[in-house]
């Protein structure tokens, strides 16, 4: 058995064109089954890793880069520039919302703004090396041509 890179590696074509995030383990599982099923994302959800689930924040910030997915959290200790670079990442995502329904119009939102109104066209982490703490009455700002 190789590394978890290697052996997700070989499954990154068939996925190809859809978000890939990295949802650490604050995140409620039936957030990640919305982003997975409502969504369309390909999120891998460090609690259903066993060797991911009680890493560190720094060791979930670097294989997220290295799996070039966009890291998910409800974590605000991430938005520490200093132990956590933006420039490094494939894009840091801290979410909070007050309950269920509202994060599913939070990620709804950002589903629209980042991955489905062409800003991803070609660019497979069209978040990296950006930050982001998006709250629950957050609204896309519109981008002027």
């Amino acid at each position: 058995m190789g590394t978890l890179s290697s052996e997700l590696a070989p499954h990154a074509g068939r996925v190809a064109g859809r978000p890939r995030l990295y949802a650490d383990a604050n995140l409620p599982a039936r957030l990640v089954d919305f982003m997975r099923q409502r969504l369309d994302w390909d999120v891998l959800f460090v609690v259903e890793e066993d060797d991911l689930r009680r890493a560190s924040d720094t060791h979930h910030y670097q294989l997220a880069r290295q799996l070039r997915r966009t890291l998910l959290t409800l974590d605000r200790d991430y938005l520490d520039d200093r132990r956590f670079p933006p420039d490094q990442s494939g894009g840091v995502l801290v979410l909070w919302a007050p309950n269920e329904p509202a994060y599913h119009r939070l990620l709804t939102r950002l589903d629209v703004a980042f991955f489905r109104d062409g800003e991803a066209d070609g660019v497979a982490l069209p978040l990296a090396g950006r930050k982001l703490h998006l709250h629950n009455d957050w609204t896309p700002q519109p981008t002027h041509a």
